[in-house]
Formats: C-alpha cells, sequence, structure tokens
C-alpha cells in the first residue's frame, strides 16, 4: 500500500471554494486501476490549508496517475482566480506500515 499525500495553502480567501471544488469533484481518479481511495483534510483552525491523501495499491500506479491526461483534467474544477501561499504545495510520499 502507497499514500500520497499533497499539502497546500490558499492564499487569497478562496478556502470555501475550493473546499466545495473538492466536494463536485468528477471523481475521475476512482477509475484508475491502483487507486483505493481518497480524503480530503483540513487542520481544524486552519481552513484555508489542505490535504489531500490518496491510497493506492503501489507507487507505479499512482505515478502513471499523475502524469496522465485524467490528472490533468481532474483540475478544472479549481476555482478561477485561486492564488496558493507560495512553498506551501508539497507532495510527501508514504509507505504504509500497519493498520
Amino acid at each position: 500500500m502507497f499514500v500520497a499525500l499533497s499539502r497546500f495553502t490558499v492564499a487569497n480567501d478562496m478556502h470555501d471554494a475550493v473546499r466545495e471544488a473538492f466536494r463536485a469533484r468528477p471523481h475521475l481518479v476512482d477509475r484508475v486501476p491502483g487507486f483505493v481511495r481518497m480524503e480530503v483534510l483540513r487542520p481544524q483552525g486552519c481552513p484555508e490549508e489542505f490535504w489531500l491523501m490518496t491510497w493506492w495499491s503501489d507507487e507505479t500506479s499512482f505515478d502513471a496517475w499523475h502524469r496522465s491526461h485524467a490528472y490533468h483534467d481532474s483540475h478544472g474544477g479549481i476555482p478561477k482566480g485561486l492564488k496558493l501561499v507560495p512553498g506551501s504545495t508539497e507532495i510527501r510520499r508514504l509507505e504504509r506500515i500497519a493498520e
């Protein structure tokens, strides 16, 4: 099992629009080979910070998704005018050790 954690911080007070965009996402990743599940989280007290966690059967499946046209298409719902805090975007690759 492989987990990818993507983290970013909204710079221009559009955090509610981003939250709604995730709720209305097109679910393109749901049909990708190797995809297991996705959760979108925010730390309490930090509504502008988002953590996107995706679980995969293996790292190769995540990499294939991340390079695909469908990955780029899945970002079509990003609110127009969204600005992120410079340097806040991060992708961490995690190995699941135990459940």
